[in-house]
């Protein structure tokens, strides 16, 4: 539909052939706990043919309660993110929420994110730009889909061509997101490859007093409909026992359940993309 230019994260190619997948758990709980995901998932995405990117938070750096589990921080998330990417072979990404941060962040990571919570911070953009890493700015909340032209304008001017933008939802009322699917296709139609954030799209922010809540359920319909909609990548956080979950847990889709959605997922791309 729209000529896009593609974007290299490591080793993996987001060029519209296959749809690109952001796989793992909110948060770092422990080291033993990310070794055991990432070699799970590998171990479905590997016989499959995934083009997928390991995705943890080393901190969470805006949790509604100031007792809420943060992370084990910069340093230590990021080196143990490098290990993880080198001994499956997978590009790894963790949001940054610092000049200072991006900047250590990308000695060992392929893919910077950028919380939706700060992507209008320019000095955080022009930063995570000038690393040479590639970098993935979630869309605020309450931004327009359009609006994200000047974000796209500060990495230009920081030398970085390598970049995408994420939707998330978009503020609705009190504790609660709408998923608008015309987002897609209006940010691809700007230039940009876009994802779908399918599990942070079904948060109620605040919903639960001092954490947020969720409809983890209906994280795999809007992946459906966004991947028909036209979207290059999906990001989804998955957990072992959602209801156990240091963080997020209301909207994290099950580690069993992930395989069957995400090849859910390819059969639609492969039908929506033969039709364009």
């Amino acid at each position: 539909m729209f000529d896009l230019p593609a974007v290299q994260i490591g080793s993996v190619t987001m060029d519209g052939v296959e749809p690109v997948f952001m796989l793992g758990p909110c948060v770092i709980e422990s080291e033993e706990f990310i070794w055991d995901i990432a070699e799970k998932l590998d171990a479905l995405a590997r016989p499959r043919g995934w083009r997928w990117i390991f995705k943890a938070s080393y901190d969470k750096a805006n949790r509604s309660a100031i007792s809420s589990y943060r992370g084990i921080g910069c340093d230590d998330g990021c080196a143990l993110l490098a290990k993880v990417g080198a001994k499956f072979g997978v590009a790894v990404t963790t949001d940054v929420h610092t000049p200072e941060e991006a900047r250590q962040a990308a000695k060992h990571i392929d893919l910077l994110q950028i919380p939706a919570f700060l992507c209008r911070q320019t000095d955080l953009i022009v930063a995570a730009g000038e690393t040479g890493r590639a970098v993935n700015v979630k869309k605020g909340q309450f931004m327009a889909p359009w609006d994200v032209k000047n974000i796209a304008d500060k990495l230009a001017a920081a030398g970085c061509a390598n970049f995408m933008f994420t939707e998330r939802g978009t503020t609705f009322g009190y504790n609660n997101l709408v998923a608008d699917m015309r987002s897609l296709y209006w940010m691809r139609e700007l230039g940009y490859r876009v994802v779908m954030d399918a599990t942070h799209s079904v948060q109620r922010p605040g919903g639960l007093g001092t954490a947020t809540g969720g409809d983890g359920k209906l994280a795999p319909v809007l992946a459906r409909a966004s991947v028909a909609a036209g979207c290059d990548g999906v990001f989804m956080e998955t957990h072992p026992d959602p209801a156990k979950a240091m963080s997020d847990g209301p909207n994290q889709i099950p580690l069993s359940q992930i395989a069957s959605v995400v090849e859910s997922l390819r059969q639609i791309h492969a039908i929506t993309r033969s039709i364009d």
